[in-house]
This record gives C-alpha cells, structure tokens and sequence, in this order.
C-alpha cells in the first residue's frame, strides 16, 4: 500500500514537471514572436534577410496581386495577414513621411531656410512601421457634416494651443468637449463669409457671388490655419483645397480634415506641389507667412503654373498696406516681379490686393530679350509634379490655349459632364470622354440593379 502511494507521488511529480516545461516552452515562444511584430515595434528581420522591395505589410502580395483581391479568400491565401498589430499609443499622431524625429534620427541636413524639412522624407524599409495607427484616448465618432464645419470633438484633436494663440483672430474656441470654429482668420477675424463677400465685390462679380457664375471652381488656400477660408467657401459651389505645413501650427490640417475640409499637409519650399499645371481658378495668401521674393521669385512662379489663364491671386498680408520702409520694399520688389511675369492688379482695397494672370502669351512674347524671369525651355511638362524641383521660370501656354485665350472650360456645373478642351493635348478625344463618362454610368447602373 505505502509502495503505491509513493509510486503516485512520484507520477504526479513527473506530470506536474512536464506541465512546467511545456508552459516555459509556450512562454518563450510566445516572447519571440511577440519581440518581433509588437505594436510599435519595427519589423527586426528585414536586415537579416535583405530587403526586396516588397509591401512591409503584405510582403510580397502586393507586388503580385490587385489590392482589389486581397482579402476575398484568405485561406487560399496564406501570404495575406489575418490581422496588424496596433501601434503603441505614443506613435497616435505618427505621419511616416513627414516625421521631423526621423530627419533627426537619420542626421538629414535639410537647408531650413528652404523649408526642406516642412517637405516628404520617408523612412527606409528598416525603419517603417509594421502596425496600425491607434486613435487618440477617448476617440468619438466625428461630428457630421455640414454640423462639423462649426464645431468637432476635443477629444478627437487633443490640442488646444492654437485656440490660446490665436484667441484674438477667432480661429477656434474650446468649448467644454467640443473645440468650435467662429469662422475667423487671420486676416478676416469678422469671420470669412463677410470676407469671401469682400472679396466677390473687389472682383464685381455677378450677384456679389465669389464662384462667378461657376466660373471660379477650384481654389489653393496656401498657408490656410484650420480652414475657415475653405470651410466657407463650399456653400459657393467651390471646392479649395487648404496647405499648410507640419510646423510649430502641427494640429492645423488635422483641424481642417476633422472638419470635413478637403486640406493637405505641404509646404512652398523646393519641389512642385503635387498638381498639373493650370488646376486652379483662385490661389489665396491670407498673412501666410512665405517670403515670396526668395530665390528669383520662384515660389510665386510655382504659383503662376499652378494657376488657370486668368487666374487670380488674393493677398491679404501687411506688405499689401502697410507703409513702414520694410513693407514698402517689400511691396514694390513683389509687384516689379509680378509685373515681369505679366501680372495685373485687377482690385486693391483695405489689406488686400488681387493679381490676374494673363490669358495669353502675348505678354510674354513683347518683353524684351533676357527678361527675367525666363520662358521655361520648350523641353520642361509642367504637368510632371511628384517629387520635381520647381523651376524659376514661367511655363508658358500651348499654342491653342493661346490661340483661344483661355481655358475653354465651361462653368460649373456643366464643366462636370463637358470634354475639357486640354483632353485634347493628352490625346483623348471627345468621342472617347463621353464614352468613358457613358460606361461609367452603365456601370453603375448594372452594379445596383444587380444589388437589388
């Protein structure tokens, strides 16, 4: 009897010893694969392995599949992730290209005088994040629209610096759990309808109304704060799309994007914004801040491709007003400048002054010979924007859209369904728009009488 039950203690033993050696096994292993895809962490084995250009996340699914497959039959497969970690709570505001602590890290030397590191510098494969970005503590649902353009969760945007800073410009008011917007600037603290109606009446457009019969669609609000410009601007049937830098102001686009405005982070500094040449109506400068004359005028000159024949530019700065020597120099460099690149003053009043581009390269072609600043070299698209460096010089019109003087664009919201005539200049013709824009509908049309 005593032989038995010592018999089934040392079973017991044993049983309980190989318990312990399978946790500590199921401990270690749970240790490294945890090491190795934690939240936050950088993904270790890329160095070892070398990297072959493959998605960090979807390894080599990406370069061999559509997207659009991705996640239609995950047990068919295998190389598709069944789930992404989430990122550490400290990396909630992590932008990967725009991330100033990497340029430190990498011991980049962008020339700050240019804004080079305002601009795109994307880490290398070893140090991009293998994780998803969580939302700030306490994150809620956002306010709707149009109900968001006056007001957005604090929690969402857990900032509120700018609203001390700028207090007396009436950009945003913390209230309790909400941060509101009375719509004011800093160049329009009475709020920016009355300044966009200001606007209209510099420019005696018809009924007072800034869009000019759906003639002004599209607007570049350079240097923007939170928005208000363009936050107003779509109840006039006009789009803008708001710039601003991730600079010491870091929380302004995310202000802009929590509210439903169509904004982007970037900056005027050495490379072209990512728009085709002539993609707006209207660029505004409301105390903006960018030191125009830089660099042979080359940021203004960036503008000037930027702009539709017959653009306009509002400006709403001190130089415009001010008569204290420095403005002054300031004031009569710019419009000497301007005057070169064939800008007109078309309206001045108070603190703004309004430039018009010309429609035409007939301008261009009466300047004397050596004029500054030059035609851009008949080899130069200043249609080709991602990741080329701005030139300082003007791009000048196609032979047709000079022989036309304009664009040829019909207003909104007729220009929705009607060929453009620069199709014409990519080689599309109006046969082949309307047939796109056709199909597209039959699409449609067949995607929802099949749902149904």
């Amino acid at each position: 009897m005593k032989q038995k039950s010592e018999q089934q203690i040392r079973t017991s033993k044993q049983l309980t010893y190989v318990l312990l050696g399978l946790i500590s096994v199921l401990g270690l292993v749970c240790l490294y694969y945890g090491s190795t895809s934690a939240p936050g962490l950088r993904r270790s084995d890329d160095e070892s392995s070398g990297f072959d250009g493959s998605d960090p996340v979807l390894g080599t699914f990406g370069r061999n599949r559509d997207f659009d497959d991705l996640f239609e039959d995950q047990e068919l497969n295998p190389e598709v992730p069944k789930s992404i970690p989430i990122c550490d709570m400290r990396y909630s505001e992590l932008i990967p290209c725009l991330d100033r602590n990497l340029i430190y890290q990498l011991k980049l030397k962008p020339n700050l005088s240019l804004m080079e590191h305002y601009e795109r510098h994307c880490p290398p494969p070893e140090r991009r994040y293998n994780c998803l970005v969580p939302p700030p503590k306490g994150y809620k649902i956002p306010v709707r629209w149009p109900a968001s353009r006056d007001e957005v969760w604090k929690a969402n945007i857990p900032h509120t610096h700018l609203a001390e800073e700028k207090s007396d410009q009436h950009w945003m008011v913390v209230n309790g759990e909400k941060i509101n917007f009375p719509g004011g600037g800093t160049h329009f603290h009475d709020g920016a309808d009355k300044y966009i109606l200001a606007l209209a009446r510099m420019l005696k457009f018809p009924s007072d109304k800034l869009n000019n019969g759906g003639n002004i669609r599209n607007v570049l609000d350079v240097g923007c704060g939170v928005a208000s410009f363009g936050a107003y601007l779509l109840s006039h049937d006009i789009i803008a799309m708001s710039l601003a830098p991730n600079d010491v102001h870091e929380n302004q686009i995310q202000f802009a994007l929590e509210r439903g405005i169509p904004s982007t982070l970037g900056v005027l500094g050495t490379k072209r914004l990512p728009y085709p040449s002539r993609s707006f109506e209207l660029a505004h400068c409301s105390r903006c801040r960018i030191d125009w004359l830089q660099r042979d005028g080359i940021l203004l000159l960036e503008l000037d491709r930027l702009l539709r024949p017959g653009g306009y530019f509002v400006y709403s700065s001190p130089e415009a007003y001010a008569h204290d020597p420095e403005n002054r120099r300031i004031w009569n460099a710019m419009y000497d400048l301007l005057k070169s690149m064939c800008w007109k003053i078309v309206s001045k009043k108070d603190q703004t002054v309004i430039w018009a581009k010309p429609i035409s390269n007939s301008c261009y072609l009466k300047r004397v010979p050596g004029s500054r600043p030059p035609l851009c070299s008949s080899d130069d698209d200043p249609d080709v924007t991602w990741n080329v460096l701005m030139k300082a010089c003007i791009s000048p019109y196609s032979a047709k859209m000079h022989h036309e003087k304009g664009t040829g664009l019909v207003p909104w919201p007729a220009r929705l369904t009607a060929p453009p005539p620069r199709l014409e200049e990519v080689g599309v013709t109006t046969e082949e728009f309307h047939e796109d824009i056709s199909w597209r509908g039959e699409k449609h049309y067949d995607a929802g009488h099949m749902a149904s």
